[in-house]
Formats: structure tokens, C-alpha cells, sequence
């Protein structure tokens, strides 16, 4: 279950911007199984329990709960790779960095560890770059059970990285791998060939993404909108601002629009 989880935290979320969410009330009988003198299950369980309060946006409860996990086993790998992920999310960037070369160093060849830390890093400014080798990790292992995310993280941050050849190559790999329909890796894909110029194909691949998104991302809307502006589709692109404003009002996309930043 943990890996799992965590996996899918680093794939779906952006670093420091979790939605606000009610508290997840844990029942009793799981408080009481947590009753053990098993450290590592102790470690297991408590981390498991701060990962889905990360989920859903209680922050200080998680970090409580990894606390809980590391003092129960110092030498749990995956515990420290919450707590990054949860220091990445409070913008406590050098606890965070701290927590996941303490989870590699731990387990060098887990490639949940090395997915998280590769996202971390692809978030920090200028260390998109610094990202990928980790995103390769985590491929290469053959016990990795879903190497269609670490390809798409891989093309995002290329992407990010301006390595506009890299990107495609990994973005098709993603989507190949994918079995979900990609959706990651198609926003990917239009992002990309909007930045090379290709406003038709952004605009294909941009559909596809809304086809198969149940409510589209502050980013994927706001790429829509760039694309029909691109494209002189006036009404397409004021319903793409639309449903920014509406649903995403303090995002970072929706203060772009705001600015009038239109790359």
C-alpha cells in the first residue's frame, strides 16, 4: 500500500500547493492495532497513516505521524520519504532534501524514493536538469510497477529543462506504458507542442486531455486557454478562463492570466 500511495502523491501533486482538505478521521481500532512491539510494523503503519493525511491536505498531522514512524525505526526508508514530501509541501526545502537523501541513502535502489526525490527536485528552480537521472532509477529497476509515471515526470521536467527532444521521447514512452490514457503525459504533450509552436497538435492533444479528465487542473486549463488565443478561438479560450477563475482563483495559472503571461 505505502508505495503505491506515496508513488501516486509525487505524480499527482505539485509541491507546496495541496488543497485544502477536511481531516481524515481514522478510526479507533486502527489507533489500537498500532499498539506493538514490532518497530518496522510500528514504522510501516504510522507512515502509511501520514501519507494519506498528506492526501488530504492535513499537513501538521502527517508530519506528526512520520515523527511517530522514525522514532518507532530510524532505518525506515519510506518514512523519511513522506516527511520529504510533506516538508517539500510546507516550502521547508532543505528539511525536505535532507529527508529524501536520508530515504536514499537507506534504500538507494528503491524507485519510489528515487520518483519522489526526482519530482522534488524538478520543482526547486533551476534543477529540472538535476531531476532526470533519478526518473531513469527508478525505470530501470525491474520491480518498478509503474514506470508510465516516472517517464512522464521524466518528459515534464525535460520539458521544464528546455531539452524539447528528451521530452518527446519520454512523453511517447509514457504514453505507450500508460494505463489510463496517459492523461499526465498528453498535457505533457501539448505543452510541448505548444512551446515548439505546433498550436494544432496542442490543441488535439489538449482535447484528448479534457475527453478523459473528470475536472481539468488549474495548468490544463490555462494551457487551453493559451492554445485557442493561439489559435483565434475567442469563445473557447474565455470558457477555459472561465472555469479557471471559477475553480481555481488563487492559483498560480489563474495569477499568470491575471498578468497577462501568455507562454
Amino acid at each position: 500500500m505505502i508505495r503505491s500511495l506515496v508513488m501516486l502523491l509525487a505524480w499527482a501533486l505539485s509541491l507546496g500547493s495541496l488543497p485544502v482538505a477536511a481531516q481524515v478521521v481514522v478510526p479507533e481500532s486502527t489507533h489500537t492495532n498500532l499498539v506493538t512491539t514490532d518497530a518496522r510494523t510500528r514504522a510501516r503503519l504510522h507512515t502509511e497513516l501520514g501519507a494519506m493525511y498528506f492526501q488530504d491536505g492535513n499537513l501538521a498531522v502527517a508530519l506528526e505521524e512520520v515523527g511517530i514512524a522514525i522514532e518507532s525505526d530510524s532505518s525506515y526508508a519510506s518514512a523519511y520519504s513522506v516527511r520529504g514530501l510533506v516538508n517539500a509541501a510546507l516550502r521547508e526545502f532543505p528539511a525536505a532534501e535532507a529527508d529524501f537523501k536520508k530515504a536514499l541513502s537507506l534504500a538507494p535502489g528503491d524507485p519510489d524514493i528515487s520518483n519522489n526525490y526526482g519530482w522534488f527536485l524538478c520543482q526547486q528552480g533551476a534543477r529540472p536538469k538535476e531531476s532526470i537521472p533519478y526518473f531513469l532509477s527508478a525505470i530501470k529497476n525491474p520491480l518498478y510497477s509503474t514506470p508510465d509515471r516516472a517517464f512522464a515526470n521524466a518528459g515534464a521536467c525535460a520539458l521544464k529543462a528546455g531539452d524539447f527532444a528528451a521530452a518527446r521521447d519520454y512523453l511517447t514512452q509514457a504514453l505507450r506504458l500508460a494505463p489510463d490514457g496517459g492523461l499526465m503525459a498528453q498535457l505533457q504533450l501539448a505543452k510541448l507542442a505548444y512551446a515548439e509552436g505546433n498550436f494544432v497538435e496542442a490543441r488535439n492533444r489538449f482535447a484528448e486531455v479534457m475527453r478523459v479528465s473528470g475536472q481539468p487542473t488549474a495548468e490544463a486549463l490555462w494551457l487551453g486557454a493559451r492554445i485557442h488565443r493561439k489559435l483565434g478561438n475567442k469563445v473557447e479560450e474565455e470558457s477555459m478562463v472561465a472555469q479557471l477563475r471559477r475553480l481555481y482563483p488563487t492559483s498560480p495559472e489563474f495569477q499568470e492570466f491575471l498578468k497577462g503571461n501568455d507562454e
